[in-house]
């Protein structure tokens, strides 16, 4: 009966240590693919305000620009 009263603490520990897991595995995944996700968004605003997108040099370096018209 003594073990039982134990084991919420034991409990609470690894439901922290699961979502210190879940946060570090959630940070890094952002910082790898933060760049890529910026320009995914980038290109979606681009065609929704009626710019043309430039890509840059880097991910997440891209930007919009006004069409140059051609007369």
């Amino acid at each position: 009966m003594r073990r039982r009263l134990n084991d919420n603490g034991q409990t609470l520990v690894e439901y922290v240590l699961i979502i210190a897991l879940i946060s570090v595995i959630a940070i890094s995944l952002v910082s790898l693919l933060g760049g890529y996700l910026k320009d995914s968004i980038t290109k979606s605003s681009c065609g929704l305000v009626g710019e043309e997108y430039v890509k840059g040099a880097k991910p997440g370096e891209g930007h919009c620009e006004t069409p140059k018209n051609n007369e």
